[in-house]
């Protein structure tokens, strides 16, 4: 009789099991459980066959959330070299979109998600209490900053007469909001991961999810990426490789 477990059976059905998979013919259920890589690509070739998309789970969601939060750090950080280089090309009307990216997608919609189910559940868990209402008062003084910066950002005229303190407020908006989601990322999200039971865990991913399409329409997060990118093409900072240290000789070549 065949030992089920040795390697040689193992890669038999493996390779049996992978190819069917991909020729479509064997149930999603019966392959979805391994761990292995090849019956994981196997899993997912056929999830892309049968037309399904992949779940996004709570974290992640909110991670790439903080990705449009960064890009839109980058274009206060161009704002403020502009101002204070005195570049007669900086203009109020990126900036200001941008502050209505931060208003309407960061501040309404992402997180008002962490205080409405994120930090309750960490509270509720005794985890984090103190990082949590550090978390709470920055999201209210991020809410300040961005206030501000839609109204020195209204018009030309309002950015040119406010330039400085739009800088300050700006430069606080990053010092303070680069550590948030970093924190967030590496303690905050794990930490919620870990005491959300796995069926409230999935309940609230598909809330995430139709409540961003709530917010922003059918396009949702997408949509968002496309705005900031609009952005970022307006003030010339959206080519990737402008941010690539020119090449740098070695010690040993120095």
């Amino acid at each position: 009789m065949e030992d089920r477990h040795s390697p040689a059976v193992r890669r038999r059905d493996l390779l049996s099991l992978s190819t069917a998979a991909l020729a479509g013919t064997v149930p999603l259920a019966v392959y979805a459980g391994s761990g292995t890589p090849a019956l994981a690509a196997a899993r997912d070739e056929h999830v892309h066959r049968q037309g399904h998309k992949p779940k996004v789970t709570p974290p992640e969601d909110l991670m790439r959330e903080h990705g449009v939060l960064k890009r839109i750090l980058l274009v206060y950080r161009e704002g403020i070299r502009r101002i204070e280089n005195g570049e007669e090309g900086m203009t109020a009307q990126p900036l200001n979109a941008a502050a209505i990216i931060i208003r309407d997608y960061i501040e309404r919609c992402h997180e008002h998600l962490e205080e409405r189910h994120v930090f309750p559940q960490l509270r509720k868990a005794g985890e984090l209490c103190h990082t949590v209402s550090i978390l709470e008062l920055q999201h209210k003084r991020g809410r300040d900053l961005t206030a501000r910066i839609l109204d020195a950002t209204r018009d030309s005229s309002s950015a040119s007469a406010q330039r400085c303190t739009l800088a300050s407020d700006m430069a606080d908006f990053i010092r303070m909001y680069e550590p948030h989601e970093a924190w967030e990322d590496t303690v905050v999200f794990p930490a919620f991961r870990k005491v959300t039971p796995a069926k409230e865990f999935r309940r609230l991913g598909e809330l995430f999810e139709r409540e961003e399409h709530r917010r922003l329409g059918p396009r949702g997060f997408a949509g968002v990426v496309d705005e900031v990118a609009d952005i970022e093409k307006a003030l010339q900072i959206h080519d990737l490789c402008q941010f690539t240290p020119e090449d740098i000789a070695s010690p040993e070549q120095g």
